[in-house]
């Protein structure tokens, strides 16, 4: 008798070893870093291809390590039962019971998920060879319970249960950049960066491209000389050239082209040579989104191209850098990071142009405007106070207040912005 009370309790033991390590392996597994996982395994780590090949079908995964779990936890239950109930009679299930519960509860689940909780990465990488044949061995079994499970979930939800993954990883994504810790400029810089690279494929060219009232364009019809007098006078190296009408782009004219071109006709242009030394305008539609225009200026290796809307009538201008800037922001110099006409008049009030974009303040200052229904900070205003706002007049919108400070005809020209307090 004594011999089988030790078997006995020997078994147990080493069942909920086993329960722990399922136990484990299984907080471990879904709460290690993939991306450091993928990066281990691309310095050669085998234990982290192994953890990213069982990762890769996890439901198959989690399925195999909860029959395992389950399996040991009721064999464990039994022969203690059994072994109390010959102990005690009837009331060792009693026993039974409670003293399997608490040590299940303790040693079976909390120690170990503890544990794989603190170091979730050295316990993946630990467990995964050992899990590798066990998945390989329930799989099937696993396999089949997930197809129930489908079934039966489908059956009372009357739909396919599976969600789209790509926007999952993105929604993952944008939590990780929020949760990157910090409140220093080069910290904030980082997930405006990151969190700008997500929206290029919801934002157009429409919302970031130069106004056709702020282009800096020559026309063509001019003399040569005040055509080069204005390219050199120019900040930019690519100028449109119109004629006849300002919207109407027969040619973008570089600003290296035409140097050389002074240079091998000594000086002597004329409205000819400037015209046959221009690129052929581009033109795009202003619902194109960023990462599109992105990939096409990179495959057409163009810099520059004339956004038009739906009637073909040029609405602007956008670029590569326009895009880049986009990403990285607009940098002042080497230490600070500041938009054009957003000017600092005290603690969190800002005197701002209304040209200048939602994107940018909400990048900037990482604050929160909606920019679904407008682009710019005049827009917005307009947008949301539905009237056309007299000088004076302020709004509060978005926890946010808008003052206006001047308006030219029906054009806000600048606001006071400053955020109400939480």
């Amino acid at each position: 008798m004594e011999t089988e009370l030790i078997l006995s309790i020997g078994i147990i033991i080493v069942l909920l070893i086993l329960s722990a390590f399922f136990s484990g392996a299984e907080t471990s597994m879904t709460a290690s870093s993939k991306p450091r996982m993928h990066t281990l395994e691309q310095g050669g780590d085998k234990n982290a291809r192994i953890v990213n090949n069982l990762w890769s079908a996890k439901e198959r995964l989690i399925g195999s390590i909860l029959l395992g779990n389950n399996l040991v936890n009721i064999l464990a239950s039994s022969i203690a039962t059994s072994t109390l109930i010959g102990l005690f009679g009837e009331t060792g299930v009693v026993y039974a019971t409670l003293v399997m519960t608490a040590m299940v509860l303790i040693f079976a689940e909390v120690l170990p998920k503890t544990y794989a909780l603190r170091y979730a990465d050295k316990a993946a990488l630990a467990s995964a060879p050992i899990l590798r044949p066990i998945v390989y061995l329930f799989g099937p079994i696993a396999l089949s319970v997930e197809a129930i499970v489908h079934a039966t979930l489908s059956l009372f939800t009357g739909k396919d249960i599976n969600v789209d993954v790509s926007e999952v990883a993105e929604e993952e994504l944008r939590g990780a950049i929020d949760l990157h810790e910090g409140q220093g400029e080069e910290i904030r810089h980082e997930r405006a960066m990151l969190r700008s690279i997500l929206d290029l494929d919801d934002v157009t060219v429409e919302e970031i491209m130069t106004h056709r009232q702020h282009i800096n364009a020559c026309d063509a019809n001019d003399n040569p000389s005040k055509i080069i007098e204005d390219v050199l006078s120019s900040p930019y190296t690519r100028i449109p050239l119109w004629k006849d009408r300002q919207d109407n782009i027969v040619g973008v004219l570089h600003a290296k082209a035409l140097l050389r071109a002074v240079r091998s006709h000594e000086g002597e242009l004329d409205q000819e040579t400037i015209l046959s030394i221009t690129n052929e305008p581009w033109f795009i539609p202003a619902s194109t989104s960023l990462l599109s225009q992105l990939h096409a200026f990179r495959d057409r290796h163009a810099h520059f191209a004339i956004v038009v809307d739906e009637y073909g009538e040029m609405q602007g201008i956008v670029t590569l850098e326009d895009i880049l800037e986009e990403i990285v922001g607009d940098i002042s110099d080497e230490h600070d990071v500041e938009i054009e006409g957003v000017q600092s008049v005290g603690d969190d009030q800002y005197i701002v142009n209304g040209t200048v974009t939602i994107r940018d303040l909400n990048r900037q200052f990482e604050w929160r405007l909606p920019d679904d229904e407008a682009s710019t900070i005049a827009g917005l205003i307009l947008y949301e106070a539905r009237q056309i706002p007299q000088v004076g007049q302020a709004f509060v919108f978005h926890n946010m207040r808008f003052e206006i400070l001047e308006r030219k005809r029906h054009q806000i020209i600048s606001i006071r912005v400053s955020p109400l307090p939480e």
